[in-house]
């Protein structure tokens, strides 16, 4: 009986050992197995600012991609045709001579770097549009900020932090993120998106009680809040006179307040903005209903 065992112990250690050196071997003769095809992967974002041949990207989805990019002029193109951005005409398609705004399709078969902003490895192809899904509402915002920066200065004097809150604007998260992102590199700054309540409720912004009990005093000590807030009002549009059979051309138009905040006792107001866009998603420049300082 125990030589039986012994026989059976045998047995099934060899075949153990038989099947052991065949997933050594790969189970295929001992050949490599085939290295899996590495496929080429397409990222769509908006063009938000473009500095010195680094264009600042946002994710046209849902999330809130922000990218970086410096592309070689080998692998640019404009509605499909190749692009030189150092040609004396190269921004003619584009208003404002930039690509601010535009869809570019950023293709890559390397992976996403795990940067802030991220950046694309391996880019083999950025197909850049310069009439579909064109939009420059980011650039119009982050001259709002820039012109809301300029006035009483004093308030982001010595700031090391600016808050940017676009919660109450179009704009998508992407794009939030990258016009926040991109106005606090234009001043040397570090941005954090919030309101007002969660800058407070993050400790950026603090509260002492007044005297008497009477409420408190609010302060950012080293920082300042910008804000845009989009108005449920509509927008003051000058509208060219039309002749007979003439139609109303196609425009788009955004009712707005702007401004900026450092205490309680320290703000500055644009009120009753408006801009129109004419239908190819430029929006040129817009109008101060009246300012505000407190």
């Amino acid at each position: 009986m125990k030589r039986a065992w012994f026989f059976v112990f045998i047995s099934v250690y060899l075949c153990l050992c038989l099947l052991a050196s065949c997933a050594a071997s790969g189970g295929n003769g001992g050949e490599e197995p085939p290295a899996e095809e590495s496929g080429e992967s397409t990222v769509v974002c908006r063009v938000i600012s473009q500095q010195d041949g680094t264009l600042l990207l946002a994710g046209t989805d849902e999330g809130t991609g922000l990218y970086q990019l410096h592309p070689e002029a080998d692998v640019l193109t404009v509605d499909g045709a190749a692009f030189d951005p150092a040609a004396p005409d190269a921004y003619a398609a584009f208003p404002e001579s930039s690509l601010v705004g535009a869809v570019a399709s950023v293709r890559y078969d390397g992976g996403i770097q795990e940067s802030w902003p991220m950046g694309f490895s391996g880019v083999t192809g950025v197909d850049i549009s310069s009439t579909e899904g064109f939009n420059d509402l980011c650039g119009l915002y982050l001259q709002v900020l820039e012109d809301l920066w300029s006035v009483d200065a004093g308030l982001n004097n010595d700031i090391t932090t600016v808050g940017v809150d676009l919660s109450c604007t179009r704009l998508s998260p992407g794009e939030r993120s990258a016009v926040a992102y991109a106005f606090g590199v234009a001043h040397g700054v570090t941005a954090v998106e919030g309101t007002w309540e969660d800058l407070v409720e993050q400790g950026y912004i603090t509260g002492e009680p007044l005297e008497g009990g009477k409420g408190q005093f609010y302060q950012w000590e080293d920082g300042c809040l910008f804000a845009i807030e989009e108005s449920d009002e509509p927008a003051a549009v000058n509208m060219p006179a039309l002749g007979p059979g003439e139609t109303a051309p196609g425009y788009d138009a955004v009712a707005f307040d702007a401004s900026k905040w450092r205490s309680s006792l320290g703000a500055y107001m644009f009120t009753d903005c408006s801009a129109v866009s004419n239908g190819d998603g430029h929006w040129d420049g817009y109008t101060v209903g009246a300012e505000m300082i407190s």
